[in-house]
């Protein structure tokens, strides 16, 4: 560094906060700039941060979906149940009906997830997504 850059270190180091953000705002109005950190500016600074929400977002690709509770109407909850779960035959229906809280479903994407809660609910059952 030279020494006219280390001097005017050595002076804004002496600074109140106050000071500096006076300093701040004028060298902004001066140069037509901003201090505030742009996005590709601060890529180390973002990292941590958009690591933790990609991470969040890989989390919830992938559904659960069970059956809380069945509802008044036990039948039309075992009939929406083979509708979403068409693999299931009419006593395995009714055995995860009859054992709630059974998982319906896991792993699957949130549009089905959504699909299978609506279904479920229009049923007159109590259906809980994690």
């Amino acid at each position: 560094m030279s020494n006219s850059v280390e001097n005017l270190v050595k002076d804004i180091s002496v600074l109140t906060v106050v000071q500096l953000a006076e300093l701040t705002k004028a060298l902004e109005e001066k140069f037509g700039v901003s201090a505030a950190m742009s996005m590709s500016a601060a890529p180390a600074a973002a990292s941590s941060a958009g690591a933790a929400t990609e991470s969040k977002e890989e989390e919830k690709s992938e559904y659960k979906v069970e059956l809380i509770d069945s509802g008044a109407e036990k039948i039309k909850t075992i009939k929406a149940l083979r509708k979403v779960k068409k693999d299931l035959g009419l006593t395995e229906a009714k055995a995860m009906v009859d054992s709630t809280p059974a998982v319906i479903a896991e792993g699957v994407s949130k549009a089905d997830a959504k699909m299978i809660q609506d279904e479920m609910e229009a049923a007159g059952a109590k259906v809980r997504l994690s």
